[in-house]
């Protein structure tokens, strides 16, 4: 039976827009050995047939050295889309025709990256998706952590999954926490960026969880439990200014490019960036808080690094490697462009750090850096 499902309140009502872009990157999608025999006989039977700019080309890929259980990869037109993206309707050919059952399963899920454990399914979206990233700017709903979001009902998502006998997630690299403990700080912080709404800025928000992480982090079993230990962290904020300038947020960026395979490595494009970033960027950050700091909520949410880092300090150091990789793509954005950050630039900055983190980098590897810098490895 599927576990009770929560969302933040800015994605609950998440729905395609049909932007196409998770159908045009360059990306091998996998095809599940049976949804692969469905589509094959769906073709042959005459059910289903390639976009029009795809007619001649095979629209599998298949090959010996494929992972078990996959039957193939959909093949892609020269200039990337698959060949079942269909661009003046910018509709998916299968899911419109042979509906949602006949999609793979990375068609299926994306962009939900969801946690699977003891206490239910979180579900939280990769912003590379352009109308998960719009929905950071939503000003029409309170922020917080709801429960039966309309969007995401009672089913397996993919993503990670922890099983009964593993171990809850690190308060430090010698201590466990436990469930309702790990609940209580993972709502704290997105009640933090909640709370920071447009008024304190996103190093703020830092600034003061990083206080409330070290403070928690010497938590010791006793007369008061975890969640209450959560509930007694300081109610005040840090008082912290963005940086001056890009270095520090670099630094980050190439912390994240060696958790990122070598075939999947981006070619280096890091020129002028703390020029763009002094020129474009410094002096309108402070208009974008409201987004960023959702944007810092929903790394919070259904973390994965919780269980793949080891405490919540290294939670932490995640979050902000993330809001320092969006300053680094939205100085390369307003480089490229060459004009002042705005809405639309911010929106392209979000889809690319998010590119990175959830697509491009491996998780363990980013939480075992992330830990190793601050010491919780």
């Amino acid at each position: 039976m599927a576990s009770r499902v929560y969302s933040l309140s800015i994605h609950a009502d998440y729905q395609c827009r049909h932007s196409g872009q998770c159908c045009s990157v360059d990306w091998d999608v996998p095809v599940e050995l049976p949804v692969y025999r469905s589509l094959v006989h769906a073709m042959t039977a005459g059910r289903l047939q390639v976009a029009p700019a795809a007619r001649g080309l095979e629209p599998f890929i298949v090959d010996a050295d494929l992972p078990d259980g996959v039957g193939a990869i959909f093949q892609r037109t020269e200039d990337g889309p698959c060949v079942f993206f269909e661009r003046s309707s910018r509709l998916c050919i299968v899911h419109r025709d042979l509906g949602e059952p006949a999609l793979a399963a990375t068609c299926r899920h994306f962009p939900r990256v969801a946690v699977k454990d003891a206490r239910g399914t979180f579900v939280a979206l990769s912003h590379f998706c352009p109308t998960a990233a719009s929905m950071l700017f939503r000003e029409d709903v309170p922020l917080r952590i709801v429960s039966e979001p309309p969007a995401f009902p009672p089913r397996d998502y993919d993503g990670l999954t922890v099983r009964e006998d593993d171990l809850p997630p690190l308060l430090n690299p010698h201590m466990l926490m436990d469930h309702d403990g790990y609940a209580a700080w993972e709502a704290h912080m997105v009640e933090r960026c909640a709370a920071a709404g447009a008024t304190r800025s996103s190093e703020s928000v830092l600034a003061t969880l990083q206080r409330d992480a070290d403070v928690l982090s010497a938590w010791r079993p006793g007369a008061l439990s975890l969640r209450e230990a959560v509930s007694r962290l300081e109610s005040g904020f840090v008082d912290a200014s963005p940086p001056a300038s890009l270095e520090p947020s670099l630094q980050f960026f190439a912390e994240c490019l060696r958790a990122i395979p070598p075939e999947l490595l981006p070619d280096a494009d890091e020129e002028r960036l703390a020029e763009a970033f002094d020129r474009h960027v410094a002096h309108i950050w402070h208009s974008m808080y409201m987004p960023l700091n959702h944007y810092l909520a929903a790394k919070a949410f259904a973390s994965w690094t919780a269980y793949q880092g080891r405490g919540v300090r290294t939670i932490v150091r995640g979050i902000e490697a993330a809001v320092a990789l969006v300053r680094v793509e939205a100085a390369r954005q307003c480089r490229d462009t060459a004009r002042d950050l705005d809405a639309d630039l911010l929106l392209e900055a979000f889809r690319s750090a998010d590119f990175l983190l959830n697509h491009q980098a491996t998780g363990e590897e980013l939480a075992e850096g992330w830990g190793r810098s601050i010491g919780e490895w």
